[in-house]
């Protein structure tokens, strides 16, 4: 007897085991009945545990946790074609979480996350490119890129309920141009720098020109009007130099005669070396001759 009530417990315990299950924090809970979605009493609702004990009929309820934060869907960098049948590669993310749980089990097969964001993202991009290919580069690039995004969320918030999912938030990271694309447009874009710097250059050189034939001819100038200041001078200097010479020779030509001999003298003889054959009775020596005529 004792026996029979330690199995009885036993199958007690197990069953009331079986029959409780726990949601933690950031999940939901569906319970299948013989795999099909259990729901509420008069409704088509599914029946959604939230965090918690919960308890269920045993054997026969099967328990599906599903993650209900805000997930993530980062896409990969894909090409698109605006209305200029001009190529963008965009690359972009979706943020998104579970709405109908029971539409999202039977739309994924199960609740597989892989698949539910393998058939979300065939709808994101479905959406981006209408969107996209009705605008233009310039319309994308400078200023519409909000209205691009607040569009793509209003297609996907359509399509995707289907899936049992809600779509939070698109967002556009980057926009680029295809490699060939942009390199084309970096090398015009060279060449027109390079056109500009070339004009500079030629512009500069013009200008160096024209300042340094300025300064040739100032420089021409001044130097004619210091040549005719000299020659003024000069000229002005020899006057009055024939002026003084005349004043003393008018004063006592004998000894205006004598200082001029002198300078003679020193002129001819400081170079020291040279050689002079002159008659001792000339002019030259004049005053060189004692008074009685005889060379000193």
């Amino acid at each position: 007897m004792k026996r029979v009530l330690i199995v009885v417990l036993a199958l007690v315990a197990i069953v009331f085991y079986s029959s409780i299950f726990v949601v933690v924090e950031g999940e939901r809970g569906i319970v299948l009945q013989f795999g099909k979605v259990k729901r509420e009493q008069g409704s088509d609702l599914p029946t959604v545990y939230g965090p918690g004990l919960h308890f269920k009929v045993p054997m026969i309820d099967q328990v599906r946790k599903l993650d209900a934060r805000v997930q993530t869907l980062d896409d990969q960098v894909d090409r698109f074609v605006t209305s200029e049948k001009k190529d963008l590669i965009i690359d972009s993310y979706v943020k998104w979480r579970i709405d109908n749980f029971a539409n999202y089990y039977l739309a994924t097969g199960g609740g597989n996350r892989l698949q539910a964001e393998s058939l979300l993202r065939r709808r994101i991009n479905n959406s981006l490119r209408s969107e996209i290919g009705s605008r233009t580069i310039r319309d994308i690039v400078s200023g519409e890129r909000g209205d691009v995004m607040e569009s793509a969320l209003r297609g996907l918030l359509e399509s995707s309920s289907e899936l049992g999912i809600k779509v939070v938030d698109v967002r556009i990271k980057q926009i680029n141009l295809p490699t060939e694309v942009s390199n084309s447009i970096y090398q015009r874009m060279r060449a027109e720098r390079t056109a500009v710097a070339r004009e500079h250059r030629s512009q500069g050189r013009e200008q160096a020109e024209i300042i340094k034939a300025e300064a040739d001819r100032r420089v021409t100038v001044m130097i004619a009007e210091a040549q005719r200041n000299s020659r003024t001078l000069r000229g002005q200097g020899d006057a009055s130099a024939a002026n003084i010479y005349s004043d003393a020779y008018s004063a006592d030509p004998e000894f205006f005669s004598f200082i001029r001999s002198l300078e003679a003298y020193r002129k001819s003889f400081e170079q020291g070396g040279d050689m002079m054959i002159l008659k001792p009775d000339g002019d030259f020596f004049r005053y060189l001759k004692d008074p009685s005529g005889q060379p000193q």
